[in-house]
C-alpha cells in the first residue's frame, strides 16, 4: 500500500482484516481504512485493537487510529476545586444503562458551530446493538426525571472506550465522567480512551501517549475479550462520589 492510499474492506471480509496500525495515515492523522461494516463482531475486534469508527452520512465508514491517542486512566482523573464545591451542593443522581438510547441520541444532537454530527443513523443502530448484547453502556446525570447529560462507550475486558458526551446542565458531562471513572477505578479498569484529544478533556486529565504504547496496553487489559457487568443496578447520589473525590487529584 503506497503511502498516501489505505484498506478497503468488503463488508464481507473477516471482522479481524485490518491492516497494521503502523499503515495509518499521518495526515489526516490516524485514518486508517474505509468500508466494511458496524457489524458488531468487526467493532469488538477494531476497538480491542486501537481502532474506531468516525464518519459523516454519506461517507463510507472511515476507520481511525489516531497517534498518539488521548486516554485518561480513571483514578488519575483531574477535579477542580469548583467542581468539588458543585458536587457537594448538587442534587443529581447518577444511573447507569437506564437510558442509554436517550443518550446516544442526545449525543446526535446538533452543537454550537457544527454542522453535522459522526454518530449517524447506522451508528445508532450499531451502537444501541452493542448495548443490547452487553458490550455498550451508558452512565446518566439525571435532575429530577430531566436527563441532564451522560456519557456512552463500550467496555472490553479492563479498557473502556469513551464515544462521547453530552451535557444539558452546568457541569453535567462532567458529573457524568466522575462518576464513570469512579466505576471504572472501582472495578481496576486500566484505561478510559478518549480517541481524540479535546480542551474539555484535558481538564479532566486526559493525556497523550504513543499509539504503539496504547496498542500494548490493549493487547493485555482487552483480554479475555468480555463484557463487564458490574454496574451500578440503583442510583448513585452525588454525596457519594465524596470517597473517590478524596482520592482523586485536585487541578
Amino acid at each position: 500500500m503506497s503511502a498516501n492510499r489505505i484498506a478497503w474492506l468488503d463488508p464481507g471480509d473477516p471482522p479481524d482484516t485490518f491492516p497494521d496500525l503502523a499503515d495509518a495515515l499521518a495526515e489526516p492523522d490516524g485514518l486508517l481504512a474505509a468500508g466494511g461494516d458496524l457489524g458488531s463482531a468487526r467493532l469488538i475486534e477494531a476497538y480491542g485493537r486501537g481502532i474506531f469508527p468516525w464518519y459523516e452520512e454519506g461517507q463510507p465508514i472511515l476507520w481511525w487510529s489516531p497517534d498518539p491517542r488521548c486516554v485518561l486512566r480513571p483514578h488519575e482523573l483531574h477535579v477542580s476545586r469548583s467542581l468539588r464545591r458543585a458536587v457537594r451542593q448538587s442534587s443529581f443522581e447518577i444511573r447507569c444503562n437506564t437510558a442509554f438510547s436517550d443518550v446516544i441520541q442526545a449525543c446526535a444532537e446538533p452543537r454550537p458551530l457544527q454542522t453535522g454530527t459522526w454518530i449517524t443513523r447506522d451508528m445508532i443502530a450499531a451502537f444501541e446493538r452493542l448495548h443490547a448484547e452487553g458490550w455498550a453502556h451508558s452512565v446518566e446525570v439525571w435532575n429530577g426525571d430531566e436527563l441532564a447529560g451522560g456519557v456512552y462507550g463500550i467496555a472490553i475486558g479492563s479498557v473502556f472506550f469513551g464515544e462521547s458526551m453530552f451535557s444539558r446542565r452546568t457541569n453535567a458531562s462532567k458529573f457524568g465522567m466522575l462518576a464513570l471513572s469512579r466505576i471504572l477505578s472501582d472495578n481496576d479498569f486500566v484505561l478510559l480512551d478518549c480517541q481524540v484529544v479535546s480542551p474539555h478533556l484535558t481538564t479532566l486529565g486526559a493525556r497523550m501517549i504513543p499509539r504503539q504504547e496504547f496498542a500494548a496496553i490493549l493487547a493485555t487489559a482487552c483480554q479475555p475479550e468480555q463484557t463487564f457487568e458490574n454496574w451500578p443496578d440503583t442510583p448513585i447520589k452525588v454525596a457519594e462520589l465524596q470517597a473517590f473525590l478524596h482520592n482523586s487529584r485536585a487541578l
